[in-house]
């Protein structure tokens, strides 16, 4: 049964605030798999008598390539069976995984369970880009991811204080086990309020030819994949920023157990500037926002590079620098991913999956990049913000045949 583009289920009832929920509550596993962690970082690495702090964003970063190698399998299967028979099969993956780490013998295991995490969670990724493209088109899916992404917010500014509170009251393990409780609920949630959004008659066979044919549509798209490379580069920074937090807040800047308070600080405004998409996007277009925020971002990284070069930056500035970087991401993140969706509704599935492959595994290894350059100094993440930006601008000025801030053909 499908959902209808504006209206309700009519088996669930469903109504868009709830779907909204829903999708953001499923979007949130991945966020809360990533920063609940981070933490614990130095506790995982002592119990494993890891002597390299730089090993131990690893511990991101397998979670990350794990979640990107298995979009590819997810995206023709959901093309195939549907958008619901992926999903809870992610979730029970997803939930089993996390709640072995706990019983994991080496540092080695823990990664390959991650890692195994990460492939449950490409269900997530794939599913819910889909679904929303079923239901929605243009500035609306723009409008839509942007209000999903503003609950999502949620987790990355509670999260390290959920797991800095868990660590208070016991070891490591047990922030594991509250992962694994919140993919439970939320499984739970989706199996009776998420309704079948792909319609019969618009699946497509699982076969060599058909998932060649469909990841042609996709790669062959110019201007979607340019929009998508520039998506996983915008996103590189992001994990490069996640990656290095724990050290640049605690080793360099001294901050101790008021890490997390300043990593929330910073993350509610990604969840501001999602807000401030949603209300926006509609009348200023997806265009204009994704190349301001990218100016922006910009400027920003050039300040912080020259800065860190000049003077030993001071954490009120690096605050200040950072959140910027972070509003902007808020700013690019749902657009560039509505842009790159918007030509490829007959392959939404398919669409997911492969953008979700290489933004995923292409901004882990940009991310992990960032941070094993850590060097004391924030002299590394600033010059690969700096990079990465001007990279992501270059893609854009490509996909845009050189002008910036014109409105295009995306549907109002």
């Amino acid at each position: 049964m499908t959902l209808s583009r504006h209206g309700e289920s009519p088996r669930t009832g469903i109504s868009r605030p709830e779907f909204i929920a829903l999708i953001a509550a499923l979007m949130s596993l991945n966020a809360l798999a990533i920063d609940v962690m981070l933490p614990a970082l130095p506790a995982i690495g002592t119990s494993f008598q890891i002597a390299n702090p730089n090993d131990r964003p690893l511990i991101l970063s397998a979670y990350m390539l794990g979640l990107g190698a298995a979009t590819l399998f997810f995206g023709p299967v959901t093309d195939r069976f549907g958008r619901r028979p992926p999903l809870f099969a992610g979730i029970a993956i997803y939930v089993g995984s996390t709640l072995l780490v706990p019983l994991a013998p080496s540092f080695l295991a823990v990664l390959v369970l991650r890692m195994m995490q990460g492939m449950g969670a490409a269900a997530f990724r794939v599913v819910v880009l889909a679904v929303v493209r079923d239901k929605y088109e243009g500035r609306t899916m723009a409008q839509i991811m942007s209000l999903a992404f503003m609950m999502l917010m949620l987790v990355p500014i509670l999260a390290p204080g959920i797991g800095q509170t868990l660590l208070l009251i016991g070891p490591w393990q047990g922030i594991f086990l509250f992962v694994g409780l919140g993919g439970t609920l939320t499984g739970i949630w989706a199996f009776f309020r998420l309704a079948e959004t792909l319609a019969p008659e618009n699946r497509r066979p699982i076969s060599a030819k058909a998932i060649v044919e469909g990841f042609r549509v996709v790669f062959t798209n110019r201007f979607s994949m340019l929009y998508a490379i520039a998506g996983m580069l915008v996103f590189g920074t992001l994990m490069g920023m996640i990656n290095s937090a724990q050290q640049i807040f605690v080793d360099h800047y001294r901050l101790g157990p008021l890490f997390p308070l300043a990593f929330a600080g910073m993350a509610s405004f990604m969840a501001l500037a999602s807000f401030l998409n949603s209300r926006t996007v509609q009348k200023v277009g997806m265009r204009r926002i994704v190349h301001a925020a990218l100016l922006l971002f910009i400027t920003s990284s050039a300040l912080l590079s020259l800065l860190s070069q000049l003077v030993d930056v001071p954490l009120w500035l690096f605050l200040v620098l950072q959140t910027i970087n972070l509003f902007t991401f808020g700013w690019t993140s749902a657009n560039m991913n509505a842009l790159a969706m918007e030509p490829l509704g007959q392959v939404a599935g398919t669409a997911a999956s492969a953008f979700g492959f290489f933004q995923t595994i292409g901004g882990a290894l940009i991310g992990l990049a960032i941070s094993r350059a850590y060097d004391g100094s924030i002299t590394p993440i600033a010059f690969g913000y700096l990079i990465v930006g001007l990279s992501a601008l270059a893609m854009v000025l490509w996909a845009e045949k050189g002008r910036l801030f014109g409105v295009g053909t995306e549907p109002g």
